[in-house]
């Protein structure tokens, strides 16, 4: 803590952590040797030692003479030793024999430093009064730290010249009503536009998980058109940072790369943003990586979970008077009914099963024999209506069916082996032509056709293709999202219609669909038992790259062209196959992006990232024998006994027999006397028990 490179700024008054992040980068980083950008003359040769031992960490405790709060005289010693050094006390916690073998010896809350980081910068960005980090004290103190004349006091006028990382009063407006105009996915974010204020030119009461969602998602949309592109750069990195250090899944080598990233993008911004920008929330980035590498990912750290449980905590509070008995009676009867409900074999009768959100329990199938396309994936939402498909409707709907059932897919292989036997000088896109226009037909004279033995149920029945009469919904609950339709969403505070469905290669010329709901359709395939499939009929944009998607080179950010639409006619695609996008137009709309549209990707909320391991490594299932007894041969003195032990018992290695169980007192070579013994010795040590315990 003596090596600290923090200071106390002259005019702010306050501590700074400006140029104190280039001791994290490599020593032949050429920012090192920079002595204009950052302190003006200076040079860092100084590496960061890396973190210290419990060890190390104890002899310093030691060494210095650091009391416990609990000792007497600590305060006294104690304040006069912290004046010297960043230690105000000796913990308790260094009591305890493990503590100096812990890793992780406290926990950053990503949480509030992000929402502190957040505010630092869009504060700063809209110059908000009494928030923003660039003072009229920050800069007369600005040069004697810096080599920044540019940004000077003019000495004629008395004022400061504008600064490139501010916005202007109109592109403050225009990114103000945008944040009003904003919908979002149903439970993604609260509604930013309550938080906004047009007249006054800010924005006012923004919880922890708006900053996130701000942080994450929006703040490189809304500055992209109004920031030089250097900055903007950079605040999308910080972004990127937090998006991809708070993602549910990590892995060694990704946490690695943002533990090498973050000094750079720190350095970058201490070469554009004053040194009273850089308090200690900024420069707590510098460990995040390396405690998600400790103690894992985020999400089972932060503080959204410990604050959602308090506000469950609050509201048990029935009388004001008294708060503490309110919240410990609550908590009691919780409790109680909780292991009340594990007597029931459907838990609790008299609380109902709550779903989650978007969360679907679907009907075990009991035809095993059942063709995965036919299982419903999902729930519909919404009235149900019926029409009758039109005739390219209905084409399409079979051949896409077709193509995506499993249990076709070698029917369309002999089909393609056949027309490259009949043509040889097919390409691929030919072949992908002739399937579409011939396969249906050629497939339902294979199927029937006697000759080839195909007996199965199914496959008749989906040759044949389905009903001309559909239902059709206004929304569906599938993969743990909820989608509805353009018609029914134009009317909602939410926005649940963009649709993402993945490519199937991806190189230069191919990549994700990107489109929007515009009717969920239900086939149904005639003769029992019933056979349906969900299908989800979109407008797709035009996914031809630097058209119709344009793809950030760097950052993988991507925009669609609003006007431009997919010229081929495939509507359809699975219900099961959708994944949910959300579309955000730019701010202002009178630039280069007025007709394009970011796209945010989202992750279903249940949905967790398992990595591939390999085949050799085989899980055994658990595996536990309830129905036999287990015999234990114990050795009690000389004689060797037989003890008949519940299944529950743990049978391995040596068995030890209670003392308290053997009357050593008297020798006898009598089995039933010993018996005898035992069983009076237990009921003596335990409590009574009713009767159907003894008989049990």
């Amino acid at each position: 803590m003596e090596d600290s490179d923090a200071f106390r700024l002259i005019k702010s008054g306050k501590q700074s952590w400006f140029d104190n992040h280039r001791k994290f980068l490599p020593m032949n980083r050429p920012y090192r040797r920079n002595t204009k950008d950052f302190i003006k003359n200076r040079k860092v040769t100084k590496q960061f030692p890396g973190v210290r031992s419990g060890d190390e960490i104890m002899q310093d405790l030691n060494n210095r003479g650091l009391r416990k709060v609990i000792d007497v005289d600590a305060e006294v010693v104690n304040a006069a030793i912290s004046k010297t050094c960043g230690w105000n006390k000796r913990s308790i916690f260094w009591d305890f024999p493990y503590w100096r073998e812990h890793l992780l010896r406290h926990n950053l809350d990503v949480m509030h430093i992000e929402k502190n980081v957040f505010d630092n910068i869009f504060n700063t960005v809209f110059n908000i009064p009494r928030k923003t980090k660039d003072t009229y004290k920050s800069r007369d103190e600005l040069n004697k730290y810096c080599r920044r004349p540019q940004f000077a006091q003019n000495l004629v006028t008395s004022k400061y010249p504008d600064v490139p990382f501010v916005l202007n009063k109109s592109q403050k407006k225009d990114v103000l009503e945008w944040v009003k105009k904003l919908r979002f996915l149903d439970g993604y974010a609260s509604n930013l536009g309550r938080c906004v204020d047009v007249n006054k030119i800010k924005m006012f009461g923004m919880k922890s998980h708006d900053c996130h969602v701000f942080m994450q998602r929006l703040l490189p949309i809304a500055l992209r058109e109004f920031l030089p592109n250097r900055i903007w750069e950079l605040i999308t990195e910080i972004s990127l940072f937090f998006k991809q250090l708070t993602s549910s899944s990590l892995t060694d080598e990704e946490l690695r790369n943002l533990d090498e990233q973050i000094p750079v993008i720190l350095c970058n911004l201490e070469k554009i943003f004053p040194p009273s920008f850089f308090d200690s929330m900024e420069h707590l980035l510098v460990h995040l990586a390396y405690e998600a590498r400790i103690a894992g990912p985020v999400h089972y750290r932060w503080m959204y979970p410990p604050e959602r449980y308090l506000r469950k905590i609050k509201n048990k509070i029935m009388t004001k008077a008294q708060v503490e008995g309110s919240i410990s009676i609550g908590y009691i009867m919780d409790e109680a009914a909780k292991f009340a409900s594990f007597y029931f074999k459907e838990g609790d009768p008299t609380l109902p099963l709550k779903e989650k959100r978007n969360e679907v329990y679907l009907d075990d199938i009991v035809d095993d024999d059942m063709f995965e396309i036919f299982k419903p994936p999902g729930k519909a939402i919404g009235a149900e209506g019926k029409r009758y498909l039109a005739d390219n409707e209905y084409t399409e709907a079979h051949l896409y069916v077709l193509m995506n059932c499993l249990e076709v897919q070698p029917f369309i292989d002999v089909f393609v082996t056949e027309k490259r036997k009949q043509f040889l000088n097919l390409n691929d896109e030919a072949v992908n032509a002739v399937t579409e226009q011939e396969f249906p037909s050629w497939f339902e004279k294979y199927v029937h056709n006697r000759a080839n033995k195909i007996s199965n149920h199914y496959l008749r029945t989906i040759a044949r293709g389905p009903l001309r009469e559909v239902r059709t919904y206004n929304g569906y609950c599938v993969n743990g999202f909820k989608f509805h339709t353009e018609s029914y969403g134009s009317y909602r505070a939410t926005d649940n219609t963009g649709v993402c469905i993945k490519g199937s290669v991806y190189n230069e010329t191919e990549s994700d669909y990107y489109g929007t709901l515009v009717e969920v359709i239900e086939l149904e395939f005639e003769t029992l038992p019933v056979k349906r499939t969900v299908l989800f009929k979109c407008e797709w944009f035009d996914p031809t790259p630097h058209v119709g998607i344009v793809v950030h080179p760097r950052y993988k950010l991507v925009d669609v062209h609003d006007k431009k639409r997919f010229n081929k006619y495939e509507p359809f695609v699975l219900a099961v196959q959708a994944s949910q996008v959300y579309y955000c137009e730019y701010p202002g709309r009178t630039g280069p992006r007025k007709d394009l549209k970011a796209v945010c990707k989202i992750k279903a909320r249940a949905q967790i990232d398992i990595p591939a391991s390999p085949s050799t490594d085989v899980i055994e299932p658990a595996f536990q024998n309830d129905d036999n007894d287990v015999i234990i041969e114990a050795v009690v003195g000389d004689e060797d006994v037989l003890l008949i032990a519940s299944s529950e018992m743990d049978t391995s290695g040596d068995v030890d027999v209670d003392e308290h169980l053997i009357d050593h007192e008297e020798e006898t070579s009598d089995e039933e006397e010993f018996e005898n013994d035992v069983t009076t010795s237990k009921e003596e040590d335990e409590p009574d028990l009713d009767d159907s315990d003894e008989n049990e």
